[in-house]
């Protein structure tokens, strides 16, 4: 059991996307995704420029990989393919890429593609780097609502569990073992939360 911890610099509700039953990490954050397993924790804190670096975004344990076009074509996740004419909810879908015969990839209008919905080939290149998705269904998403992390895990013999650039997964198996159990003590569950970004739309 590993524990990957980052900075969450934009929370729109994209990466990772909380809705429909499932916390999805399917764009960006290619390194955690190419190598976290089924049973390893996603933390996701907030950021120093929002005030929120000693605060929980999210929180999940993966319960499932897939690749992209196994993502696709699941018809447990059509609600996340994105729909800009809906809710923030349906406009921040993170259902985005499949890859055809010929191996091409395809972008979905979203927020990963321009504003006039054409493909964004840097976010295509950065994203399909690491061809697998992230699921969890045991997972705490509070936006920017989340709480404030114990000060012990903020020093815990040394170890800050908040990344700043990039992210962190070398952390003591106590360390990763007594942070579960202080998540699984709040009694957090699901859909918690608006994205704390959502405030900037109008």
């Amino acid at each position: 059991m590993r524990l990957f911890s980052y900075v969450v610099a934009r929370d729109y509700g994209f990466a990772p996307n909380p809705f429909y039953g499932s916390c999805t990490l399917a764009t960006c954050k290619p390194a955690i995704r190419r190598v976290a397993s089924v049973g390893d924790w996603i933390v996701g804190t907030g950021s120093s420029l929002r005030d929120r670096e000693s605060f929980l975004v999210y929180v999940m344990c993966v319960t499932e990989t897939m690749t992209f076009n196994e993502y696709w074509e699941d018809e447990r996740f059509r609600l996340k393919r994105p729909n800009l004419r809906g809710s923030k909810k349906q406009a921040f879908g993170d259902n985005i890429y499949f890859r055809d015969d010929s191996g091409h990839w395809h972008q979905q209008n979203s927020h990963h593609s321009y504003e006039n919905g054409s493909a964004n080939i840097h976010n295509i290149e950065n994203d399909t780097q690491t061809d697998r998705i992230l699921v969890s269904t045991d997972f705490a998403y509070w936006g920017g609502l989340g709480p404030e992390i114990h000060q012990v895990f903020r020093n815990y013999d040394g170890f800050d569990i908040c990344a700043r650039r990039h992210h962190k997964s070398r952390f003591p198996e106590r360390l990763v073992s007594e942070f579960v159990g202080w998540f699984r003590s709040l009694d957090a569950n699901g859909y918690l939360g608006a994205p704390l970004d959502w405030s900037r739309i109008p």
